[in-house]
């Protein structure tokens, strides 16, 4: 395992504890997971989590952005690009460990979410 693997591992290790922290535990002791979709439906609308490594670079003068992101979740994620004064990408299924290139000729990189 390399220094890369290492802190993608340490990363997706940190997020699904802080997903678990801020679940909390339901009366009969049972902490909400992706497998019952209470996690799921709460981070649809937020950022996407830390494993989904983005690269982002805005075209100048010209405008446009280039958006290079990889999965390093250890499962499918759906993601989508939110691009300011641009439309954005829409939802894409990127299989664990798979990259993705999304480019438009104007606007600038807000956030990438999941959807």
């Amino acid at each position: 395992m390399n220094a890369f693997t290492s802190f993608a591992a340490a990363t997706t290790a940190a997020a699904v504890l802080a997903i678990g922290l801020a679940g909390g535990a339901t009366a009969a002791g049972h902490t909400p997971s992706a497998h019952d979709g209470v996690t799921e439906r709460a981070a649809a609308s937020g950022t996407a989590p830390a494993c989904i490594e983005r690269t982002s670079v805005t075209n100048k003068p010209e405008g446009g952005v280039r958006v290079h992101l990889r999965n390093f979740c250890g499962r499918t994620m759906h993601v989508k690009v939110v691009v300011k004064n641009w439309s954005d990408s829409g939802c894409k299924s990127m299989p664990n460990g798979s990259g993705w290139l999304f480019q438009t000729v104007g606007g600038r990189y807000d956030r990438t979410v999941v959807c």
